[in-house]
């Protein structure tokens, strides 16, 4: 590597986009070689930075001799700076190409172990474990990358909507004493001399904030120690947290509605190019309510077979067929089929609900129990043991308002939205039941 003052180069730096929209004679660019064409007399370097391309013209004599050798030694993906001249060019991709004056190698890259192809709207033709494997370097693909800009602006959507709702961003404990939401799918750890648990949910800790500061919200970190390897189910994930007090399951499903529909609408605005480039064309979703009743007699009329507790993976695929572009709100849950802390509803029914949008379910919540003496009978009745619980329990019996709430997976709504076919696309660098590197 060049001996390169980086002060200077970020004070002064000219970004690929600024070339194309602003009148810029004289630039100092920094990215990475995208691709490289030797025509003998004439040399191209496709360089990339976070903001665009542009192609980099050398010609034999004309292009300073050290100039033009060097561009014959560069490899795909290596990292330079080019200091040269803007020229209007009809050949050129844009109609601008680059004259280099200087090219530094910042650090050359080697033979690249995976396909990163030269047309960005192009799959590479590498196999998703192997691309993982060399996740970092696959990071360096366009549409990779146009994944995890639409996720970003999803965080910062759910955060805005969030926060024009007076919602309170909290941090909760990833560590916890005993299970969250009952089962036995725990990451054990040593805690000093105890025996502990990463958190499977932040949901008993996000009711008790909401029993105090009524509207809170997290993006939470998950694990699940659950021994599956499918396309939808990660081990460690991300979620969209949200809890309110004064309020039942219709109050969070609108709630959640018109979060989505804002998240969606920003993705929409903000996102056009990365979704070209990934060819997803959005709408904002609308809604629309049933029961649980309702939405299996309408399934069973589809020919899908159902479950009594539950909606299976072909029965929300067909919903998403039946409701484009809808989220689907599935409640009057069977109280069978729903965690203990959510409030039942007569004998059999619950105050909970599932939302279905694309032909998968993207979250799970309802209203939950307030009342210290229910709640540990519905603890009973899960086979847990409500003295692990006391410090929840306890935290209702000193004026906790009637709550509800629901948690959406990050992953999830990206996969379902950019209608990806495996969930650890949406992940940068995903954890499963075989990965830990890189």
């Amino acid at each position: 590597m060049e001996n390169v003052d980086l002060k200077n180069l970020s004070e002064n730096r000219t970004f690929i986009e600024d070339v194309f929209k602003k009148k810029i004679r004289s630039v100092e660019l920094a990215g990475w070689v995208h691709n490289i064409r030797d025509l003998s007399k004439v040399r191209f370097i496709i360089l990339k930075d976070m903001t665009g391309m542009i192609q980099i013209a050398g010609v034999k004599g004309k292009t300073s001799e050290g100039v033009f050798s060097e561009m014959d030694k560069i490899s795909r993906e290596s990292v330079i700076v080019v200091k040269g001249s803007v020229v209007d060019s009809k050949q050129a991709p844009g109609g601008k190409e680059i004259n280099p004056e200087e090219i530094i190698v910042l650090n050359s890259a080697d033979e690249l172990p995976i396909d990163i192809p030269f047309n960005s709207g192009e799959d590479s033709k590498t196999e998703l474990p192997k691309r993982l494997d060399y996740r970092f370097l696959d990071l360096h693909r366009k549409k990779t990358q146009a994944i995890f800009k639409v996720q970003a602006t999803l965080m910062q959507g759910f955060r805005e909507y969030m926060v024009s709702r007076k919602g309170v961003e909290a941090n909760f404990p990833s560590i916890i004493s005993s299970s969250s939401e009952g089962g036995t799918e725990l990451f054990k750890a040593k805690y000093f001399e105890k025996d502990v648990y990463l958190s499977q949910s932040c949901q008993l800790y996000k009711q008790m904030l909401a029993c105090s500061m009524e509207r809170v919200f997290t993006i939470f970190t998950v694990w699940r120690a659950e021994k599956h390897n499918t396309v939808r189910h990660l081990n460690e994930s991300r979620q969209f947290d949200f809890e309110m007090a004064f309020a039942d399951e219709f109050v969070v499903m609108d709630e959640l509605a018109k979060c989505v529909q804002h998240m969606v609408g920003m993705v929409i605005e903000k996102n056009q190019s990365d979704l070209e480039l990934l060819g997803i064309k959005l709408k904002v979703p609308t809604v629309k309510y049933m029961t649980f009743a309702e939405t299996n007699e309408l399934l069973e009329k589809e020919g899908i077979k159902t479950d009594a507790h539950d909606l299976t993976g072909i029965g929300e695929k067909k919903l998403g067929e039946l409701f484009p572009d809808t989220i689907v709100f599935v409640h009057d849950w069977p109280l069978k089929g729903k965690p203990f802390y959510i409030m039942p509803k007569g004998k059999d029914l619950s105050c909970g609900f599932d939302a279905i949008y694309k032909g998968m379910e993207i979250t799970s919540g309802g209203q939950r129990v307030h009342l210290p003496e229910l709640l540990k009978e519905r603890l009973k009745v899960k086979d847990l043991d409500p003295k692990d619980f006391k410090s929840y329990i306890d935290s209702f019996r000193y004026g906790a308002p009637p709550h509800a709430g629901w948690g959406m997976g990050v992953e999830r709504l990206t996969m379902v939205l950019l209608e990806l076919s495996n969930i650890r696309e949406a992940v940068m660098f995903p954890r499963d039941r075989d990965r830990l590197t890189p």
